[in-house]
């Protein structure tokens, strides 16, 4: 009876995100759920558009715009690997390395304040209405006056990712597009990430929204993004949902690739520990206090990050377990509220997944008496 009862997480994700569709939250979507050593379930659902007639997204092949994935998928792991070879710390000045940073309280903001959200700068910036070029809206944000005493507060903000992709940037000697795909993706074999798409894969890319009718598909969704060149730090990546999933467990494998060792087993541990409310470096880390996003079931030692555009990806160490979650929820919702009915989709497929895991334990301690 216990085993039939376990035997429900595929349907339950089945009925939780095809509902969703029904309702108007998303048109689209793919999940994959798996653990350090093996995929357990991969699925797309829907369709890129609202139309019946376009293509259903793959888990493999479709490209999702990660929005602010982008922070952890892109600038936090460079940060690692800059620290992790020993040419960055974590309590270096930003001024020390982007000297144009500067300004009442600017001279003690730390690596550590950015990654941790700490820095004491905004939220946000209109750099697309506020500047005409890239290098505008980079002396916007160098220039920008910090709103708090930096450690005083969390405050979760675009701002700090900009400048952790101009510091591996500058430490690195390349562009952080280059640094990524050359130090990480390439070694992990993410051979779908990328920032930009070019028109040979816009077919395959899901797409953002509708402009006077038009499906709007290769072009980013941040706006600001948009406006620093189409890399930056806080947006601007595409990726699958099995690349995701392939860099989640690395992770999960403390670090090892085939190739040898991708990230010390040290850094990970560092840049995954909760530091304040819930955050970590870069990550954030599961809300213990809310079913929002991660539900109930993931343990407090799970982090993973969300985009604007309906991305998200989690990650549980204590339970060995991975859940990646993209849709393409700014593509014309048609209901109001989408992201608040999308974090509940979003802690339902958590659950799941973690009952799919107990099912998989329980099955195997069965099989094996």
């Amino acid at each position: 009876m216990l085993v039939g009862a376990l035997q429900g997480p595929q349907p339950e994700i089945d009925r939780v995100v095809e509902s969703a569709i029904r309702d108007g939250v998303f048109p689209g979507a793919v999940v994959i759920i798996g653990t350090s050593a093996e995929i357990l379930y991969s699925k797309g659902y829907g369709h890129y558009t609202w139309s019946l007639d376009a293509p259903v997204p793959a888990p493999d092949s479709t490209l999702f715009d990660l929005a602010s994935l982008t922070k952890v998928v892109a600038t936090t792991p460079a940060v690692m690997r800059l620290v992790d070879e020993g040419t960055l710390r974590l309590g270096t000045l930003v001024k020390d390395v982007l000297p144009a940073f500067e300004g009442r309280g600017k001279g003690v903001v730390t690596v550590r304040h950015l990654l941790a959200h700490t820095s004491g700068l905004r939220s946000f910036l209109p750099l697309n209405e506020m500047a005409s070029t890239p290098q505008e809206a980079r002396g916007i944000v160098l220039s920008e006056p910090l709103s708090w005493r930096p450690d005083s507060r969390v405050q979760y903000s675009d701002l700090n990712a900009m400048l952790l992709g101009w510091i591996v940037e500058e430490v690195s000697g390349t562009t952080l597009d280059d640094f990524v795909s050359r130090e990480i993706y390439d070694a992990a074999g993410m051979q779908q990430t990328r920032f930009g798409v070019t028109r040979s894969v816009h077919d395959r890319v899901m797409p953002v929204g509708l402009w006077r009718g038009h499906v709007i598909s290769g072009q980013l969704h941040d706006q600001n993004a948009v406006r620093l060149g189409g890399v930056s730090g806080h947006a601007g990546l595409y990726s699958t949902a099995s690349d995701l999933a392939r860099y989640a467990q690395i992770l999960l494998n403390k670090g090892t690739v085939a190739g040898g060792v991708l990230f010390s087993e040290w850094v990970i541990d560092v840049f995954t520990r909760r530091q304040r409310g819930n955050r970590s470096l870069g990550w954030e880390m599961r809300d213990t206090t809310s079913t929002d996003n991660t539900g109930s079931l993931l343990s407090p030692a799970a982090f993973g990050h969300s985009g604007f555009t309906g991305t998200s990806m989690w990650i549980d160490p204590d339970l060995d377990l991975l859940v990646v979650f993209l849709t393409n929820r700014v593509f014309a919702p048609r209901v109001s509220g989408s992201i608040s009915r999308l974090k509940q989709v979003r802690a339902a497929i958590a659950d799941a997944a973690a009952l799919m895991l107990r099912a998989q334990s329980l099955n195997g301690r069965l099989d094996a008496r």
